[in-house]
């Protein structure tokens, strides 16, 4: 845990796996989370980790709403106890935090008016406009049959549903969000975009290593 104050330690938190890459280095790094995951225990086992790895700079993707880079809402797939906690105190570096799916769409930016959408345990969500970042949270508004679209398009709704009609939401969903935000295209992100045999149309396929390329760039100049 060496410091080096030009290099940047990204942290993508996820419900079942929270991913690590720093500056400099090329192969991620995954360790498991859970549902016991406290946010204490989170920087324990980042640090164990990464080991010697020179950072001077930490990065945070959450899976939750953050505000001002603090999360303002518990995770609903982890422990409890991180809003309020102090995570430049924890690390003893300054940290940089936005939603997950934000830090993802970031790094999957390609100019215009980009809506992202991460399928993972959850659904996340963030609109790019003009290299403007804004995270959203789509996930828990009604969708159907009084569910939410997290309910029909996220980790529950595959299991529930099967591929083959998880598919058809995924591509209806797309199709749904794409003309009521006015996106010019789609990026599908997230642990289970792997899952689906074609983008829908206006869309394309991520790659979760974009997480990371997020994670720098919050460390950089103003994407606009």
């Amino acid at each position: 845990m060496a410091r080096n104050s030009t290099k940047v330690l990204v942290v993508d938190i996820g419900g079942t796996h929270i991913k690590l890459l720093a500056t400099g280095y090329r192969t991620p790094v995954k360790i498991p989370s859970g549902p016991g995951m406290t946010p204490r225990k989170m920087v324990a086992a980042v640090q164990k980790a990464v080991g010697a790895w020179e950072y001077g700079k930490v990065a945070i993707g959450y899976p939750g709403p953050v505000l001002h880079g603090k999360p303002v809402a518990e995770p609903h797939n982890l422990a409890k106890g991180w809003v309020g906690f102090d995570f430049e105190k924890a690390f003893r570096r300054p940290v940089k935090m936005v939603n997950d799916a934000a830090m993802q769409a970031l790094g999957s930016y390609e100019g215009g008016r980009m809506l992202f959408l991460g399928l993972g345990t959850g659904l996340g969500s963030a609109l790019i406009v003009d290299g403007v970042l804004e995270p959203l949270e789509l996930a828990h508004l009604p969708y159907k049959n009084g569910r939410t679209y997290e309910d029909y398009i996220g980790l529950h709704g595959l299991e529930r549903l099967g591929k083959k009609k998880w598919r058809f939401y995924v591509a209806d969903v797309v199709t749904r969000l794409k003309a009521a935000l006015e996106a010019d295209y789609v990026v599908i992100g997230g642990g289970n975009a792997k899952l689906l045999k074609d983008s829908p149309p206006g869309s394309r396929l991520g790659s979760n290593a974009n997480a990371f390329r997020g994670g720098f760039k919050l460390w950089q100049k103003r994407t606009a």
